[in-house]
């Protein structure tokens, strides 16, 4: 068994296109290049049709055009994980991972047809021109960004840009009735792993990881120390919604829990061979800590990895619901014309020897995305009793529990997707963006007012009382088509009154503010923290 090797593969989260250049060599004129197990007479026949193409068909063919649209359809039949990155995307898509990109520091969001800042980053390009949240952007270098065709992935190509290149904006700020136009150079942007991190009780410290990025070790790590030396002596872990990364980091997460041995993930090639198993090397910092992670549908692969070594080595407590079950390995491969191959080479197992893979049939991605909502339809996200799980595949931990197999990770303690409170007037409120647009119309209004607080306990005696809090939202959503129907609207008091202050708080301090609030009516994060307190390891 080896100590944790962090540099053999490559781990990616859930691909955002299921396709893959096995012919990305064939260009006009050239020749295709298969590995040696490869059919000779395959290359040649995929060979001779390209020609033909180029010499006989009716009208004249791109063939690089061609290449690029057959990709899709040929590759779909391998597995949904293997995928093909074209030039042009290679580097947006590297970087959420990679740690930084290029760009102008600011979030921000389409609110009324109309790009509006909602977070400058600290020490940023942005900050050091003098840009504030709540400026409106009305021009990118002359190119007007307003109106109801507006994108926001076009936005961010025209605000990303090389490292120290120069993008004028022209700005307009609430209260002013004229544009000011800034220069900003484009610099380096860190992209954060850790949505939140704070003392969600005088003992018990909780962090949220939406990613294992190229940085999200020295973050976490960074993190947890701040956490401990705060008073923490028991953790959350929330990787929900977590869709994976680089398989490096997962494994140096999980070795600061376990003790030296301990079994971590094992990789399995072509016909079961082992290529590699890796056990944690007893360097951690945490391997006393009492852990409970929370896992739910979207927690894939890296978290899978992560909650999987956990929970075999009965070093925490699982919380939540069935992961997503992603435990194919992703290899990337860069391409001569710079695209790139995330090519499955390997399948993860946990130490127990469960495949975090769930089934699925080659050729039939649609029915393997559609998966997920299977999941809702079958009720097994909001029923235990509705989670099936094949008994055939039991497994036991270190200590002997029962963990099954099958694909994804599943919790030791269920809890549903919370339904309490949920009327068809909140569903409606929330599906039309409603309560996301009050909290900015509140915030946008009293900027000046809630800009002096410096933490939510601060920000929340700033709101409000709840009622009147409550009465003007439902005031803002009838004016935008949606009746006050006070049956409803009491029974959903409750929720939307916590979701108001919480989006209200993301938008003036941050996004960990908005978990600080949001987490005090989250039944899987309140599970969590009774669990700690009666539960020993």
């Amino acid at each position: 068994m080896k100590k944790p090797s962090y540099n053999k593969f490559l781990q990616f989260g859930l691909p955002l296109i299921v396709i893959i250049a096995l012919l990305a060599g064939i260009l006009l004129g050239s020749h295709l290049r298969f590995r040696p197990s490869a059919s000779d007479s395959a290359a040649k026949k995929v060979e001779e049709l390209f020609s033909l193409i180029s010499s006989d068909y009716v009208d004249e063919v791109n063939l690089d055009s061609l290449l690029e649209e057959a990709i899709p359809d040929l590759l779909g039949n391998l597995d949904p994980h293997t995928a093909y990155i074209p030039a042009r995307d290679l580097e947006e898509v590297n970087s959420d991972l990679d740690g930084s990109f290029s760009g102008i520091g600011i979030s921000f969001q389409l609110m009324n047809d109309t790009i509006t800042v909602l977070e400058v980053i600290s020490g940023g390009p942005s900050e050091k021109v003098g840009l504030l949240p709540g400026d409106r952007i009305i021009t990118v270098n002359d190119t007007v960004l307003a109106g109801k065709n507006i994108d926001a992935d076009d936005v961010k190509h025209k605000l990303r840009g090389p490292r120290n290149s120069k993008v004028e904006l022209t700005i307009l700020r609430p209260g002013s009735s004229e544009t000011n136009v800034y220069t900003v150079t484009r610099g380096d942007i860190p992209v954060t792993s850790i949505d939140a991190s704070y003392m969600i009780t005088p003992e018990v410290g909780y962090i949220k990881v939406n990613k294992f990025g190229r940085n999200t070790f020295a973050e976490f790590f960074t993190q947890m120390v701040m956490l401990r030396n705060n008073g923490a002596k028991d953790y959350i872990l929330d990787l929900r919604g977590n869709g994976g990364g680089f398989l490096d980091i997962a494994i140096r997460m999980a070795n600061e829990f376990l003790s030296a041995g301990d079994g971590i993930v094992e990789t399995r090639g072509r016909d079961g061979e082992l290529l590699e198993a890796v056990v944690a090397d007893g360097s951690g910092t945490f391997q006393k800590a009492r852990v409970a992670v929370l896992l739910d549908e979207f927690s894939a692969s890296a978290s899978e990895i992560v909650a999987g070594a956990l929970q075999d080595n009965d070093r925490a407590i699982i919380l939540g619901r069935r992961s997503f079950g992603k435990g194919l390995v992703q290899t990337q491969k860069d391409l001569s014309d710079g695209s790139a191959i995330r090519i499955t080479t390997a399948r993860y197992y946990t130490p127990s020897g469960r495949c975090i893979q769930k089934p699925f049939t080659k050729g039939q991605t649609d029915n393997y995305a559609l998966e997920i909502y299977d999941r809702y339809s079958s009720g097994e996200v909001f029923n235990a009793d509705s989670v099936k799980i094949d008994r055939s595949l039991l497994y036991h931990t270190r200590a002997g529990r029962e963990v099954y197999g099958g694909g994804g990770i599943m919790p030791d303690i269920f809890v549903p997707a919370d339904t309490a409170n949920i009327t068809s007037y909140y569903t409606k409120v929330s599906n039309s963006g409603l309560l996301h647009r009050y909290a900015f119309k509140y915030v946008d209004s009293n900027r000046q007012r809630l800009d002096q607080a410096t933490s939510v306990d601060e920000l929340l005696q700033l709101l409000p009382a709840d009622g009147a809090l409550l009465a003007d939202f439902t005031a803002f959503a009838a004016a935008n088509g949606v009746a006050t129907r006070w049956y409803y609207v009491n029974i959903s008091r409750p929720l939307l009154v916590n979701v108001l202050k919480a989006l209200i708080a993301r938008d003036v301090l941050g996004t960990a503010a908005f978990y600080e609030i949001d987490n005090t009516r989250d039944n899987v994060v309140q599970r969590a923290l009774q669990e700690l307190s009666t539960t020993q390891q």
